[in-house]
């Protein structure tokens, strides 16, 4: 069984602690419009500590941290899987993100997750594509 998620404005932990949860209960999970996701906080602060984890380690042996939006995402969730073991290799195995909406899944259904920035009031927040032009990437 394939889950589809819109992660537009979606809270990126509760985002990934949701999808972590199916990927190890063995489905396969797509997830669009990945640089739409909202990341909570203060802008600065944000800017600054994913500003030190990319340039942690050196440029030859790591750790490598990512500019591009589907693969912070991506990051983000194998934060929350056991990826020292197989059953979290084969998990983060079962997962796709995609930046925007690619042609065949414009017409696909997507699940409604419940962990909207909405819903949380006077909040300030990023998107992850804001924080992946500030990181650099361009998409």
């Amino acid at each position: 069984m394939v889950t589809y998620i819109d992660a537009t404005d979606l809270v990126l932990g509760r985002l990934s602690s949701i999808v972590a949860k199916k990927l190890l209960n063995g489905e396969e999970v797509v997830i669009l419009n990945a640089e739409k996701a909202a990341i909570v906080g203060n802008r600065r602060r944000i800017y600054r500590e994913y500003k030190e984890k990319r340039e942690l380690g050196n440029s030859r042996k790591g750790p490598f941290f990512p500019r591009m939006p589907d693969r912070i995402v991506k990051r983000t969730v194998r934060g929350m899987l056991p990826k020292d073991n197989t059953r979290g290799r084969m998990a983060l195995k079962r997962l796709r993100v995609y930046i925007g909406t690619p042609a065949e899944f414009k017409s696909v259904k997507t699940e409604d997750i419940g962990a909207k920035v909405e819903g949380i009031e006077g909040t300030t927040y990023i998107t992850v594509g804001d924080l992946s032009r500030y990181l650099g990437a361009s998409f």
